[in-house]
Formats: structure tokens, sequence, C-alpha cells
């Protein structure tokens, strides 16, 4: 560190509807007895009050106006002030409604000094001090909820686990649980395009230290003064390139992110979104599941990822769940069994992409008692050799071993895939939970490439027809045109662990250890279960459901890619086969749920 820490608190009593404290300093025991930064917005009262608690790495100074505008201009205008920041709570609204909001930088971001190592251990042991320092404060109630989206959803079920004083309730809206699968590798293939994406503009951009900031309109500069490249580059872990670097579960650096949802005993309300179909949504749902909580409820949306969370009916649900838990006040019900365990829209109907009134006038609102669905009716529908799927296995005793083959590896700009298209269905259908696609691969030498596959990646994609024949695409999670669901496997990462207490047949689960690799040698055919993501949709008479095979990622997955330096020619290049006879069935378990439901 060039320069000693300074105290540079700044407290307006005056400006604001609320007390404004910028740039509080929480002394910590962790992190080499570091500091985290804080501002704390307060209620202008007397009284003790119930704090909502951030910590992430966007910047608690950089206006939500200058981090993404035009979000910033589609949100309610409720929720929009001087004060407001990217995916989490205003605090202009929430000091209204009579709590503190306190939002603290990460380590190593804004102004708080130390290592820019996102989603640690060490950044969590700091989460954790800041949540019981917020308990301890002489204007707290002692009581302490955390809300936010995406990073500030996804990083509470880790300190949660740990258990901080004061802790009361969560609500982490589209947050994954899990690091490794359902954010970094997805059936063990690194989505390296986003996470170059994301920690280059959302973290190094506001990195500790980083020179610029305030030119940029980034937030300030850093009040120590500036770091140099050299100080910057050994003060940060680049997720990307970490993730590049590691590709087990059991190597340190996932190992030392895991904790176990069990040990969640704290209120949660998990808030998913069907449309945020690569990132959060599976860990909004497992999350749910195997958290420990006796109070704990699943919501499950539709729309983009940014505007739900300030939309009015999303709010008051907020505001009625946190008066429960941190005042004491449960007007809605959350305790007495008024508010249903699962609430989700489901998707009937084409209103088209990214129009939330035609969205919400169009998809259903349902309740639940438990997910999965309690009479879900799963049902297995074949891949023939012919790309049809069907309820019916095909009558393959009297034919040869047939095979169909795609080229590999493939990229969203030039894909290479297969299909299996149903017929027309003749009454509606809907679709809502888990679902495993079992399929029989192999993988064989071409003439474009001089050495022999070594691996195969499976993607694979459900698609809805309609009747009229074009695809029904719904609202992505920025706003592009998404399919149903989408799901990835490694096959050289197939060993399913069936004593796992959460392996299910509709869930298979897998380790993802060193030492679960197994070999692919050309021409050897591998059966292998394949997790595709919980999803919803309402198959309308006439229309079809269309399940995509590619060696790569296809439409709908955006930033989202997953095109790493691993998946290399030398290791996958030559053809992929789905092969088909009476001891090399494929089929898709779909989670049929009965009219009455």
């Amino acid at each position: 560190m060039p320069n000693p820490i300074k105290n540079v608190l700044e407290v307006d009593n005056t400006t604001f509807t609320y007390i404004f404290e910028k740039n509080v300093s929480i002394q910590l025991k962790s992190n080499n007895r570091g500091i985290v930064r804080a501002n704390v917005y307060r209620p202008k009262t007397s009284n003790k009050v119930p704090v909502i608690v951030t910590y992430g790495p966007y910047g608690k100074d950089i206006p939500y106006s200058d981090f993404l505008k035009h979000s910033f201009e589609e949100i309610n205008p409720k929720h929009q002030s001087v004060h407001s920041a990217f995916e989490t709570p205003d605090p202009r609204f929430w000091t209204n409604e009579g709590y503190a909001v306190l939002r603290a930088d990460e380590i190593g971001c804004g102004q708080s000094p130390g290592i820019l190592d996102t989603m640690s251990k060490n950044t969590t042991d700091a989460f954790c001090e800041v949540i019981e320092w917020a308990a301890e404060q002489p204007w707290s109630n002692g009581k302490v909820g955390l809300l936010g989206i995406s990073y500030f959803g996804g990083s509470q079920w880790r300190v949660a686990a740990r258990r901080p004083n004061g802790l009361a309730c969560m609500i982490p809206y589209e947050g994954m649980s899990d690091y490794y699968r359902d954010r970094s590798r997805h059936g063990g293939i690194a989505a390296m395009r986003f996470l170059k994406f994301w920690f280059n503009r959302q973290c190094k951009s506001n990195q500790y230290g980083l020179p610029g900031k305030a030119a940029r309109n980034w937030g300030p500069d850093t009040i120590e003064g500036d770091l140099s490249e050299e100080e910057l580059e050994l003060n940060r872990r680049d997720q990307a390139i970490d993730n590049g670097n590691h590709f087990f579960r059991d190597e340190d650096y996932y190992a030392s992110k895991e904790y176990n949802l069990e040990d969640i005993e704290v209120p949660l309300l998990s808030v998913g979104n069907w449309g945020n179909i690569v990132v959060h949504l599976r860990g909004n749902i497992l999350g749910y599941m195997f958290a420990g909580s006796k109070y704990k409820f699943l919501r499950l949306g539709m729309g983009r990822h940014d505007l739900p969370f300030y939309e009015e009916d999303h709010v008051e649900m907020q505001k009625s769940f946190l008066s429960a838990f941190l005042k004491g006040n449960d007007y809605n019900g959350w305790t007495t069994g008024k508010r249903p365990i699962l609430q989700y829209f489901s998707r009937r109907g084409n209103p088209g992409v990214n129009n939330p009134e035609a969205e919400r006038s169009t998809f259903l609102r349902k309740k639940g008692s438990e997910w999965p669905l309690p009479n879900t009716q799963y049902t297995k529908y074949y891949l023939s050799a012919s790309n049809t799927l069907s309820l019916d296995p095909p009558n393959v005793t009297d034919t040869p071993i047939k095979r169909l083959s795609y080229e590999a590896p493939s990229t969203p700009e030039d894909p290479k895939l297969i299909q299996f298209c149903t017929a027309p269905f003749d009454s509606e259908l809907e679709i809502t939970g888990h679902i495993v696609a079992h399929l029989n691969v192999s993988a064989t030498s071409s003439l474009e490439y001089a050495t022999a596959p070594k691996d195969i990646d499976l993607f694979l994609t459900l698609r809805h027809f309609g009747a009229d024949g074009k695809e029904i695409f719904y609202t992505g999670t920025i706003g592009n045109e998404s399919p149903v669901v989408k799901g990835w496997q490694r096959v050289s990462l197939r060993k399913v662990n069936k004593d796992h207490p959460r392996h299910r047949e509709w869930l298979p689960h897998r380790d993802y250890f060193s030492t679960d690799v197994k070999p692919v040698i050309p021409g050897e055919v591998y059966p292998i279960d394949v997790e595709i993501w919980p999803t919803n949709v309402v198959l309308s008479s006439g229309s079809r459901l269309v399940l995509e095979i590619s060696s790569g990622d296809t439409q709908g997955v955006g930033i989202f890619a997953h095109d790493g330096e691993e998946r290399s020619v030398e290791r996958f290049g030559g053809l992929n086969h789905i092969h088909f006879a009476p001891h090399y069935q494929n089929w898709v378990s779909l989670p049929i749920i009965p009219q009455s439901e």
C-alpha cells in the first residue's frame, strides 16, 4: 500500500430525507485486519431500525445512471434517486419504509483496500463481519436482511451458510448458489466469454487504486491514491483466468468457495427468472430446495434481468417479507401459511420478447405447495434416427444400428447441430420442472483435423415452435430472444454419484472431481444423462417441441458462450454421433403437469 489508510467519514444530515454517512470504515478481524468501507443511509429517527445490507464489487459510489444508463431509465421511477446503484435496493425508498441501508464496497474494490478476489472465501469472511457490524450499531435493532440481484443475490447463499450474528432473512434475486455448476462450468464446460466480459467491465474497472475512475464517471478516485499497474496486478485475482486454469471441484480454487446449503437457517425468499437460462435460474431453484431454512419460499418470474426487482408487485413482496422477519410485523402471512410456498408464471401464449406488460397479461400466475410440483409426471419422449421426438420408442429391432452425425467443435457463429421434433400436439401440455436427456454418444475422426478427438462436449437446447411453424422466443437476461431452456455436459465428466443425498433421477448429481475423469475413446459409445436446466413452458395445440443437440453453443446463449481455449480442435475436432439400436435408446424426460394443476 503506497499511502496510509485515511479516515474520511462524511455525514450529511440535511441534504436528503435520510441521514447519509459516506465511507464508514468497518474494521475487520479477517483479511489481515483490513477495513471495508461502506455507505450507510438511515431514517431520521431515534428509533432503532432493521438494516438491509449489500456487499459487492460494482461500486457503492457509482451511480446507477452511470453504471448502466438505459437500465436506470427504465426501472420504476420510485426507485430512481441520486444514490441508486445497479442491482441493489434504493436508499431513498427503503429509508422511507423504516430501514437503514448499508452498501459496502467488496474487499479490493471501490474504496475498500485489499485483494480483489470475487466470490472467494476471503471476501465472504469480510461480508460476514459487515453483517455482524451492522447488527451491533446503536441505531440498529439487531436484525439484518439481505436483498439484491445477481452478484448481490448469489453472495447471499455463501454468507448465510456462515450464520453471522444478526442475519435474520435473505432475498436472493437471480442469484446462483453453486459457483462451479451454475456460473463457471456448466456441465464441466467453462463459460469463458461471459467471465471475461464480466470481470473486466464490472470488477477490474472498479479495482481499489485504479487510476482515472472519476474521469470516466465510474465513481470517485481511490481515497488513498492510485496504485501502479504492477501493484494492481498483484492485488487482483482474475476470475476468467482462474477458471481457465482450474477444471475440477476438488481443486482448492473451487473447493475454497464451497459450503453446505443445509447450513442456511434464516428465512429465505428465492426469486428466479425463467429467462435466465445460463447463469442464475438453477441456483435459485436448488438453493431453495436444499437450504435448511424452516421458512423458505420460491418465486419464479419472467422478463429482463434488471427490471422486475423494482416493479410494484415485487417490491410489495419484498416489503412484506422483510417486515415479517426484520420488524416482527407479518401482515402478509409468511409465518402463518397464508403465503404459498411456490408461485410461478406459466409461460402460455406468445406475448413477444421484452414486453413486460404483454407478458404479465398473457402468462398465467400459478401456485404450488412444493417444488418440484407434487404430481409431476416425468414422461420420456424418445429420439429416433428419423429426427422425431415421440412417446413411442423407435422400432429398431429389424434394422441395422443407425447413427446421426454432426461436426465438432462449433461456435454460436457457426453452429453444428441436429434436431429432433415432436408431431404437433393435439392438446395443451404444460412442462414445469427438471429435465434430463439420456443419449448414446461417440466421437470419431474426420478428414478435416489431423488429430483424433479426445472428448465430447454436448450442448442441448429445447425450442418451442407454434402452430404457424415459427419459433416462439421468450425474454432472455438482457431482453434478448431466448429459447425455452438449455443444458450442457462434458462427456469425460459423465460420472454420476447416485449415492449423493442430492441425487435424483430427474436431477443427476455429479461431483466434478479430478478423480472422476473418464476416457473418451474414438468410436466407443457412451451412455450419458445430461441435466437440462429446470424450466416452464405451455405447449398449445398445434405447436411442436424441438430438442437440439450441438457440439457448441447455439442461438440464445448470447454473451454466455462456452468458447475457452480448452475447447480446441486438437481435443474435440472430428465428428460426434448419436447412436440408435435396441441397446441404444435415447430419450428426454419431460416434467409434465396434469391440466388440473
